[in-house]
C-alpha cells in the first residue's frame, strides 16, 4: 500500500484556515431562470481548514466533489458542494465558483439580438456550525451624469459601469438579479445595436440620468421589496469619462429577521 503523506502528524501545532486550489478551470452547468442549463466555464477555488496536527489536505478530492457536481450548479447544489467537501475531508469548507454567464439581449428599436456576457459567482460554505450560500453578479451598464445634464447646454457626459450585487439566501437567480441592475441605471449595455438602437439608447439615457448613488439605491429599493433575501450587498462603479478616477457607492443590508 502507498504510504498517505498527508494524514501523517504534524509537531509544530499549528492550524490553517484554508488549504486548498485555486484558479481551477472546469466546465459546468449553470441553472438559468427559465428551467434550461447554460454551459460556461468556471473558476474555482475550494479549501477546507487543516487542524493543527495533520500535515495536509488531499487536493485531489476538491476536484472530485467538484467533477460531481458539474450537470447542475443552482442554489441548493452549490451549497450542498461545500457539504459534500466538509464530510469529504472532515473540517470546514468552502468553495467559490465563478465563471461568465451569457443572456441573449434584444436591441430596443430593430430587435437585433446578441449576447451579453456578465460575471457571476456562487460562494458557498459548510460548517459544524451552519451551512451558507451567496449569488454575486456583476452587470455592465451605463450611466448619464445628472450634474452634467442640468449644467451644459448640449449634452451630458456618460460612461460605462458595473453593478455588483450579493445576496443571501434566496431563490433569487442570476437573471432576475441582471434585470434588477439594469433597470437601476441609464440603460442597460448591448452587445449589438443598429443605427436606430444607437439613437434611441442614446436619448433614452439622456432622459434618465443617474449617480452611482442613484443605482444602488434603485436596486436596494427593489431587494428590498423581497421577504426571501437575508442579507445583502450592492456596489455600482463608474469609469469616469471625465475624469481620471473612478466613482463609486455601496451599501449593506441584514433583515432584522435573519431571513
Amino acid at each position: 500500500m502507498l504510504e498517505d503523506v498527508q494524514t501523517t502528524p504534524d509537531s509544530r501545532g499549528i492550524g490553517l484556515d484554508e488549504v486548498g486550489i485555486e484558479g481551477l478551470r472546469y466546465p459546468i452547468l449553470v441553472a438559468d431562470g427559465q428551467g434550461a442549463k447554460r454551459e460556461t466555464v468556471a473558476t474555482a477555488a475550494m479549501s477546507v481548514t487543516l487542524g493543527p496536527g495533520v500535515k495536509g489536505a488531499h487536493l485531489s478530492r476538491f476536484i472530485e466533489v467538484l467533477h460531481g457536481a458539474r450537470d447542475q450548479l443552482t442554489f441548493a447544489t452549490a451549497a450542498a458542494l461545500a457539504e459534500d467537501l466538509r464530510r469529504h475531508m472532515g473540517s470546514s469548507s468552502a468553495r467559490v465558483l465563478a465563471f461568465p454567464y451569457f443572456l441573449e439581449r434584444e436591441a430596443p428599436v430593430t430587435r437585433s439580438r446578441a449576447y451579453v456576457e456578465y460575471t457571476c459567482a456562487v460562494t458557498a460554505t459548510s460548517s459544524d456550525a451552519d451551512a451558507q450560500s451567496v449569488l454575486s453578479v456583476e452587470v455592465p451598464v451605463t450611466s448619464v451624469c445628472p450634474c452634467s445634464k442640468a449644467i451644459s447646454d448640449r449634452g451630458a457626459h456618460n460612461q460605462r459601469g458595473h453593478i455588483t450585487i450579493e445576496i443571501k439566501p434566496s431563490d433569487l437567480w442570476f437573471d432576475e438579479l441582471i434585470d434588477i441592475a439594469e433597470s437601476a441605471a441609464s440603460s442597460p449595455v448591448y452587445a449589438l445595436l443598429k443605427r436606430p438602437d444607437e439613437r434611441h439608447v442614446t436619448m433614452a439615457g439622456y432622459d434618465n440620468p443617474v449617480f452611482v448613488e442613484d443605482m444602488v439605491r434603485n436596486v436596494c429599493l427593489v431587494l428590498a421589496a423581497s421577504n426571501r433575501i437575508a442579507t445583502y450587498r450592492v456596489r455600482a462603479a463608474n469609469d469616469e469619462s471625465i475624469h481620471n478616477h473612478a466613482a463609486y457607492a455601496a451599501v449593506s443590508w441584514t433583515s432584522p429577521n435573519g431571513a
